[in-house]
């Protein structure tokens, strides 16, 4: 069977991007699952590799997928010669960067649309940085979602034992009980029963992470689990969901890492993020699911502290292409 075809983004060159790509091609874990390439900058990906002191690859230039060799030893790279390391500092929010990460991006959306790869894998961007460079989007998702017109839509984890769902994605925390409601939970039960269903061939058991401490205690420490989260359980049970909540924060995280149930829905971001990274850092995969592409990407940030100075891990970027290859299977 032909390995899929996957692309992955370099994201900010001032980050760690262009390290953990050079690493997971050096280490052989790029080929494993899949036929890979880059979309990056030429001079940023030979200061990755001269920074980690990788001296076992080559750059072969390719201006689209069709050409990629996918030879050991080498990266094949779409060059958009837009990030030039003598005008981009490592390791700092720069505008430039920014502009040249949302490039790579909005070229690896067009080829998955053109079905040119079977999947896009994306290294991490800095927010701030393509804020500067005049897009305003809250990250990857968001940009993915208006780009292929997806409306129904969110930001799944992936790791060995526990994968989350986000009900809510790059928001203030005071915000997040104003943009919970009934309607766009059901929703998320529907999309998260539909893609493990599709994935794994059977109904998927999920749970729902109350929003308050202790999910709430009846009333006593808040009303969304009342009045929103509860009433939203109830009716995916009624379309065949086999869903259970909501339950209590602090104990439905452990639950389902211990093969309880299949995924947690959490309704916000470090409530669902904290205890995936305490657990499984560097080993979980971001998935956008609802998309007519498959996207998947490390589960770290640009990690500019260690920028430059040949530290970063690729173990999560690794997996990102695994998961995507598996996904590209299933497609």
């Amino acid at each position: 069977m032909t390995k899929p075809l996957i692309a992955i983004t370099m994201g900010d060159p001032a980050g760690i991007g262009p390290e953990i790509c050079a690493k997971v091609f050096a280490s052989g874990e790029a080929r494993k699952y899949a036929r890979t390439l880059v979309i990056g900058d030429r001079r940023a990906l030979r200061q990755a590799m001269k920074t980690a002191k990788i001296r076992n690859l080559e750059i072969n230039p390719i201006s689209s997928p069709a050409e990629g060799q996918f030879l050991p030893n080498s990266i094949d790279l779409i060059d958009l010669n837009n990030a030039d390391p003598n005008k981009i500092p490592m390791g700092k929010v720069n505008r430039l960067a920014g502009k040249a990460a949302m490039e790579y991006l909005e070229k690896g959306i067009a080829l998955a649309q053109a079905k040119a790869i079977s999947a896009l894998v994306t290294a991490p961007i800095s927010k701030e940085a393509i804020r500067l460079a005049g897009y305003h989007y809250q990250g990857h998702t968001e940009l993915l979602a208006a780009r292929t017109k997806a409306k129904e839509y969110a930001m799944m984890f992936v790791s060995d034992r526990l994968w989350i769902m986000l009900a809510t994605i790059h928001v203030p925390l005071q915000r997040v009980p104003k943009l919970l409601n009934r309607k766009k939970l059901v929703q998320l039960l529907k999309l998260a029963h539909k893609t493990l269903t599709h994935l794994r061939g059977t109904a998927p058991r999920i749970a729902v992470a109350g929003l308050n401490p202790h999910a709430g205690e009846n009333g006593l420490f808040g009303q969304e689990e009342k009045k929103i989260i509860a009433p939203a359980v109830a009716e995916a049970k009624k379309l065949g969901i086999n869903v259970t909540g909501p339950l209590s924060p602090d104990a439905v995280f452990n639950l389902a890492n211990s093969g309880l149930y299949d995924l947690v829905l959490a309704m916000y971001h470090d409530q669902g993020l904290i205890p995936l990274k305490l657990i499984a850092f560097n080993k979980a995969v971001n998935v956008t699911v609802g998309l007519p592409i498959i996207r998947t990407s490390v589960d770290h940030g640009t990690g500019f502290d260690i920028a430059g100075k040949g530290w970063a891990n690729a173990a999560s970027l690794a997996e990102a292409i695994k998961v995507a290859a598996d996904f590209s299977r299933q497609a």
